[in-house]
């Protein structure tokens, strides 16, 4: 009779209740991983979750015992209820975030002490909310191998539950090892889920992706990033820095080393002697027509110089400012309405919720053939503007002066201020201690070291103390080709400030007094896992999260172009096509051979040697005396093996017991009935110590030759 499932199982349905365990844990670490992955949660539930399912770990393993107590899951249950509301109002302030918190609790709770069925398909309802909660807050690539993974884990869930059922039938007889079934299964559920991917792949793609869109007012994709809106305290683009989330990404037809652009963001003309800001400015509104709009005079289009067309898709987070590398002539992007500030930038009214694209036309001025367009003056309220100052230390003053002495353009001036920060003093990215009452004559004539933010704005102050017009830039500097995805990617890291000063006769020109970092990390293993990383994110956005039916017509319309060039001259091209790859194959003729005869070796040898490996890790496991009924089937069918090989065979008409009595030799009838007894007592008594028995004698067996046995003691 085979033993009833709820509870403690039987010996021979152990392997299998391990598996059914382990899958059904996996449908829950995988809807958790989602969650955890999208970024949205607290961090205190998040690994407040992952230390309970931790925990469940070592009971699946065997290492901790927890007994399952409804009184005390029932009181932590209240407990977390009465959090609830303080959860929602003051700890994640969002009703959809508090929800996906009691779910994450609750389910945590439930995968440590589920012990009925019952509670295990509460378990199962938990992790399938736990993934529709993580479809609607992740927008990441990671969900993608977490959904993979979640299915997989179902359909081994799905499946062991049914044998489960089954077995638990009465009159259910063992018919093979339970470790096998755990692995036929294993192969089953990695066959089932890798074909349900590939056939919804096709529909996946085909079909636009209209949820999202519906998310999107609910829960937007943004970054909190404050040192790129109207407003920047020194310090806060050096703890940006330290972060290397992906916010640009930028592609240049036919550019693959134009790693040092600026991507400027805004410009800041006020200063307080803390912060960097620009007071309310409503700008000045262009309307854009067929998402297009030209931005530049007739006289600037007609400068000769370098001319870059790019794209851009700029992540969601706080600024609403579009990133600009160079002089913008022209720019394409689906808003109806563009702001041109007075600081030379541009911005869209607010923040957008969704991943921004744009391209632009740019100048570089830096190649420019033509000297620049006369400027026009600076009237006095922006000459006020860019040269007013707090109060500062007066040794400020004196620098200025000392620094410009001997100099009488204003282009000189300015130089030999940035040669002088970008010579006498260090990169860093370690911040100060303490915060000093005067940051800028702290970092002049104390620290001597800062990062880019202190840089220009220690320039940005000397300018102004020697009566230079000047502001603070932010945005980013450089970034790094991914050739895997043909786009630049800039990151937070990336984050820069640099000095715009107001020059007669050129307007404003750049000047950057932050020298190199001499930590900057070299390009690596890591860097290069990072752009896989990227190449594969990029594709998310691009082909996935951003699929819309204009990029739907688009691919077809390239299918389309390919099946109509294939009909128009098929046979040429099969032809030419074939040809390209009988030269290739034949230049890498040496590889395809040693990769050929690889495969044939290993399709040869493999089964073989995976069947021995699995033998000889059965036998082990059955040594150390951990059987079950399965394996009395293995150990008969183990010592028909070696009788076959003395010229012995069975008739499959006989029974075991009937097969023993009809052996000639009386030692061999005696050792075969004696084996034959210990597998019937194994198989159908559940009596694991007869294992030891069969596998005694069968060492008897390969001692001994044919014909010479001698009786076991």
């Amino acid at each position: 009779m085979a033993a009833s499932v709820p509870g403690a199982p039987s010996l021979r349905l152990r392997p299998l209740e391990r598996f059914f365990e382990f899958s059904l844990f996996g449908m829950v670490a995988s809807g958790y991983g989602a969650l955890a992955f999208s970024g949205e949660l607290h961090p205190t539930i998040t690994a407040l979750a992952a230390a309970v399912l931790s925990l469940r770990v070592l009971v699946l393993a065997g290492r901790l015992r927890v007994a399952a107590n409804s009184r005390w899951v029932t009181g932590a249950v209240l407990a977390y209820l009465g959090f609830y509301p303080f959860d929602y109002l003051y700890l994640s302030e969002d009703f959809l975030r508090a929800t996906v918190h009691l779910v994450l609790v609750l389910a945590a709770l439930k995968v440590l002490t589920a012990a009925s069925e019952r509670d295990k398909a509460y378990v199962l309802v938990i992790a399938v909310l736990e993934l529709v909660a993580a479809s609607m807050l992740s927008t990441r690539l990671t969900f993608l191998a977490f959904l993979g993974l979640f299915l997989g884990c179902a359909v081994a869930t799905f499946a062991s539950w049914e044998i489960r059922r089954s077995l638990a039938s009465p009159g259910a007889v063992a018919r093979a090892a339970a470790d096998r079934l755990a692995l036929q299964l294993a192969t089953l559920t990695a066959a089932v889920t890798l074909g349900i991917l590939v056939l919804t792949s096709f529909l996946f793609f085909l079909l636009p992706r209209t949820a999202r869109a519906a998310f999107r007012h609910l829960w937007p994709d943004r970054l909190f990033l404050t040192a790129f809106s109207n407003e920047v305290r020194l310090g806060e683009i050096g703890e940006i820095k330290q972060q290397a989330t992906p916010l640009l990404h930028a592609r240049i037809p036919g550019e693959t080393r134009l790693g040092t652009l600026k991507w400027r963001g805004t410009a800041l003309g006020e200063f307080d002697g803390r912060r960097w800001y620009n007071s309310a400015d409503p700008g000045q509104a262009i309307r854009i027509r067929e998402k297009q709009v030209i931005l530049a005079g007739d006289d600037q289009r007609r400068r000769r110089g370098r001319r870059i067309n790019y794209e851009v898709q700029m992540r969601p987070f706080t600024s609403d400012f579009l990133f600009i590398a160079g002089l913008p002539e022209a720019l394409r992007i689906d808003s109806p309405l563009l702001i041109r500030t007075r600081s030379g930038s541009y911005r869209l009214g607010a923040p957008s919720p969704e991943l921004v694209r744009y391209g632009v036309y740019g100048f570089l001025e830096e190649a420019a053939d033509d000297p620049p367009l006369t400027p026009p003056p600076l009237s006095a309220e922006e000459r006020s503007l860019y040269l007013r100052l707090p109060p500062l230390d007066p040794r400020v003053y004196e620098l200025a002066r000392r620094l410009t002495a001997g100099h009488t353009s204003d282009f000189d001036k300015a130089s030999a201020i940035e040669n002088h920060l970008r010579d006498q003093y260090q990169y860093s990215m370690r911040l100060a201690e303490r915060e000093p009452a005067d940051p800028t004559a702290y970092f002049l004539f104390e620290r001597r070291a800062g990062h880019c933010e202190y840089f220009a704005s220690a320039m940005a102050v000397l300018l102004r103390a020697a009566g230079i017009p000047s502001r603070v830039a932010t945005g980013f500097l450089g970034g790094v080709f991914n050739p895997l995805s043909g786009w630049y990617v800039i990151r937070a890291s990336d984050a820069h400030s640099w000095v715009e000063a107001y020059l007669a006769g050129a307007g404003w020109v750049s000047f950057d007094p932050t020298p190199p970092d001499p930590a900057a990390a070299q390009p690596g293993l890591w860097m290069r896992l990072l752009l896989v990383a990227d190449a594969a994110e990029t594709f998310w956005n691009e082909w996935v999260l951003q699929y819309d039916p204009d990029r739907q017509m688009t691919l077809a319309a390239r299918i389309e172009q390919r099946r109509r060039a294939l009909s128009l001259n098929g046979w040429g091209e099969a032809i030419r096509l074939w040809r390209r790859g009988a030269v290739w194959v034949e230049l890498r003729l040496a590889f395809f051979g040693g990769l050929a005869a690889a495969a044939a070796a290993l399709w040869l040898a493999g089964p073989p040697a995976a069947r021995w490996l699995l033998a000889q890790r059965r036998a082990r496991r059955i040594g150390r005396g951990q059987v079950n009924a399965g394996d009395a089937r293995i150990l008969y069918q183990r010592l028909l093996e070696d009788l076959r090989r003395r010229g012995i065979e069975k008739p499959p008409c006989l029974t075991p017991a009937e097969f023993a009595q009809s052996l000639p030799d009386e030692r061999l009838r005696g050792l075969v009935a004696e084996f034959t007894g210990a597998y019937n007592a194994l198989r159908f008594g559940g009596q694991t110590a007869a294992a030891p028995r069969m596998l005694a004698i069968l060492r008897q067996f390969r001692r001994r030759g044919a014909g010479t046995f001698r009786p076991l003691k």
